[in-house]
């Protein structure tokens, strides 16, 4: 019986392809700490989960190597999606709120396809918080990730050692396409070794005490706010003000910025309680006032605003044809985006549907310019063409929101009121 990690056609071809097609849909895509991860070993990936499937499209994208992922079972009901789904390597893992007959039949089954995964010196991918939520928090994780580190350990930790990997996924927006991502790779965990440290206590003990070292690894990989506190909002919103002149840098310093910022508001919430408190109520007002007007955050950065909104109105009034241009020759693909990210309550999809729209309508649309430009237009004209409209969905969107911003600076510009709220912040 085939293995899911065994080698095979679709698997081969497809995987370019969709890796060429995610990185057009971030602007910004970098991946960090490769060199944390062990060689000649058994490795589990752990990365929290914020943006639905696009977490493991960023992940499969980060190396070449052969990955297996494990995602939720309720999406392998359909006979035809999980045969689809086991192309993809991808094997299911059940949850309680998926039936305790389907725990109890299934879930022993898979952890025994993942330890196999391993022991075959192929990546095992998991999202151990069970549910994807767009926030810089991390839910409690579930056991299932030490369940397969354990059992894999048994089996063969004496020939070479297991290890899980905290893996961070960082986001400049979680709803917007081409907005940036950065993968950061933590310090792996040695299960085999923390096994053989802990003999003596039993097994559920273990657990408990890898859950909390990868919990608190997972959370120094990310713009960690603590998933209970109930300030959450106007923290982060304070850590974007605090930090607005510098939302530009690489993505790896603006993480290290953020996550000091944080750290400095909690120890002064700590410290100050009633100030903060207080402080914290007028940053929600601040933010609630700024997204009724329809205000970037990047219009709050603005040290001159007026300058911004001047030289953009004549990028913008320069580009106009450009733009034009581009929104009619791609009209399918943003139209029918449109139109299928309205369609779902849950807006974290939205990536996800703008990525799988354009990787299907694309290369459609493309191989139509071709044969139209090549048959109709001399070969010199035809090439060029073909180039133009092979980049004119990416200059559509990012040109959007170039417009997007253009207006928040102009709407930021003549709100004396606002601006005047963030000084005093």
């Amino acid at each position: 019986m085939a293995k899911i990690q065994d080698d095979n056609l679709f698997y081969h071809c497809a995987k370019p392809f969709i890796d060429h097609h995610l990185h057009k849909s971030f602007s910004h895509y970098k991946v960090i700490g490769l060199e944390n991860i062990p060689q000649d070993a058994a490795c589990i990936f752990s990365a929290n989960h914020t943006n639905t499937l696009m977490d493991a499209l960023v992940l499969l994208s980060m190396t070449k190597e052969k990955k297996v992922f494990i995602a939720r079972g309720d999406i392998f009901k359909k006979p035809f999606i999980a045969k689809l789904m086991f192309l993809c390597r991808i094997l299911p893992i059940y949850r309680i709120r998926d039936g305790f007959k389907s725990v109890k039949d299934n879930n022993s089954e898979i952890i025994d396809k993942a330890v196999d995964v391993i022991h075959d010196n192929v990546k095992l991918f998991l999202y151990p918080e069970a549910s994807h939520r767009t926030k810089h928090s991390l839910k409690q994780l579930s056991k299932g990730i030490f369940h397969i580190a354990l059992k894999a350990n048994e089996q063969f930790g004496h020939e070479k050692p297991v290890y899980i990997i905290p893996t961070g996924i960082e986001y400049g927006d979680y709803f917007r396409y081409r907005s940036t991502a950065l993968i950061n790779i933590g310090e792996p965990i040695n299960v085999t070794e923390y096994v053989n440290q802990h003999k003596e206590e039993n097994e559920a003990v273990i657990m408990n005490g890898l859950r909390e070292m990868l919990s608190e690894r997972m959370s120094k990989l990310i713009s960690f706010i603590p998933d209970n506190e109930e300030d959450y909002n106007a923290i982060w919103e304070m850590t974007k003000l605090k930090n607005r002149f510098h939302l530009l840098e690489p993505l790896p310093e603006r993480l290290k910025r953020n996550q000091e910022t944080i750290k400095e508001i909690l120890e002064w919430k700590e410290r100050e309680p009633e100030k903060a408190k207080e402080t914290f109520e007028k940053i929600n007002k601040f933010t609630k006032e700024r997204k009724k007007k329809k205000i970037s955050i990047y219009s709050v950065t603005k040290k001159n605003i007026g300058g911004t909104v001047l030289w953009k109105t004549l990028v913008a009034l320069l580009g106009i044809p450009a733009y034009v241009a581009s929104a009619v020759g791609t009209l399918p693909i943003w139209l029918i985006t449109m139109i299928l990210k309205n369609s779902f309550k849950d807006k974290a999809w939205g990536n996800t549907v703008s990525f799988g729209v354009e990787t299907v309508l694309h290369p459609l649309l493309m191989i139509l310019c071709l044969v139209l430009s090549f048959c109709n237009l001399p070969w010199e004209q035809a090439t060029l063409t073909s180039i133009c409209y092979y980049v004119s969905y990416e200059f559509f969107v990012d040109a959007t929101e170039f417009l997007r911003r253009w207006l928040s600076d102009v709407r930021w510009l003549f709100n004396k009121k606002l601006r005047a709220m963030s000084r005093g912040l």
